[in-house]
């Protein structure tokens, strides 16, 4: 296979792989802020969280599997937690008293990391099983691992499609999203409804982080910078929309992943070495934020997002 078409198809499944990260973590955050109306800014924290339940326990049990699914709990545990004890003295006010109490939040899970795992960052290996490489095609080899988060991904995008809109839950989720006060007049239990979909959100962040583990550095304060690009994501896509944070997911993952890739060798057309390189992913970063700007100026509310 030519070696240019190669290059090209790699960095398409980086781009999918990324994007799909992306995703699981910025579907959480999209049912968050469309049903609950809350701005949680501690999102990427259970990223983090998830990312050092799954290093803890996959050490502990020495199984990768085993390790994952406890840490999913364990981030279902604490994101019940978090949203019974402090997400509902928040509902009913505004969307600065939500930016406060939840990057207290950030600061209360970065300190409670370094009181439990150290300031240390944390490894994770990738299972013995998927450390390999699979050839797609002919000159085609790509990460077993790669491709596992890129499978997971897909499976949990038709998970949650299949959850919105075939399910009775589903129902009360949209619905929620398009009028609270209503549903709670039909006997829907309302306060029921937020601590689920808080959960979920808890466990697809967790999940992200602990499929991106062992490729990235378990540290504190790893979710921060991610968290940007999710809300980057939910604005494109709409906010409340599964299907407009899937497209604005593996958008953004192929701009950012085909930017960082080709754009250092266009810019060293006119640029020295050095400065093409540095240039290239602040560019890339900045075609994500002109794009969601360009969208806003066409549909304020999102590719998805529903009409006022």
């Amino acid at each position: 296979m030519d070696p240019q078409l190669t290059l090209y198809l790699i960095q398409a499944l980086n781009g999918l792989q990324l994007g799909l990260l992306m995703f699981l973590l910025a579907a959480g955050l999209t049912l968050t802020f469309g049903i609950m109306d809350l701005v949680n800014l501690a999102h990427g924290s259970l990223y983090m969280m998830g990312a050092y339940f799954a290093a803890t326990f996959i050490s502990l049990t020495d199984s990768f599997l085993l390790g994952a699914l406890l840490a999913l709990i364990a981030s279902l545990v604490l994101g019940i937690a978090v949203e019974v004890i402090v997400m509902r003295r928040l509902y009913r006010r505004d969307h600065l008293d939500h930016v406060l109490a939840t990057f207290g939040l950030i600061l209360f899970f970065n300190e409670l990391v370094r009181a439990f795992w150290g300031p240390a960052g944390l490894t994770i290996a990738v299972p013995s099983w998927l450390a390999h490489s699979v050839q797609l095609m002919p000159g085609v080899i790509y990460s077993a691992y790669r491709l596992a988060i890129i499978a997971v991904g897909l499976l949990v995008a038709l998970f949650l499609a299949w959850l919105v809109t075939r399910t009775r839950t589903g129902m009360w989720i949209r619905a929620g999203a398009s009028n609270r006060t209503m549903i709670g007049a039909l006997g829907v239990n309302v306060q029921l409804l937020f601590t689920l979909v808080f959960g979920l959100g808890s466990v697809l962040a967790a999940l992200a982080g602990l499929m991106a583990a062992p490729i990235v550095t378990v540290q504190i304060g790893m979710g921060d910078n991610i968290l940007i690009l999710a809300f980057v994501i939910i604005v494109i896509g709409g906010i409340g929309s599964i299907k407009g944070a899937f497209i604005a997911a593996m958008t953004v993952g192929m701009i950012d992943t085909f930017g960082r890739a080709f754009l250092p060798e266009l810019l060293k057309l006119f640029l020295s070495n050095s400065a093409a390189s540095t240039a290239a992913p602040a560019l890339s970063s900045m075609m994500i934020y002109l794009l969601m700007a360009g969208i806003l100026v066409w549909r304020p509310t999102g590719l998805f997002g529903a009409r006022s």
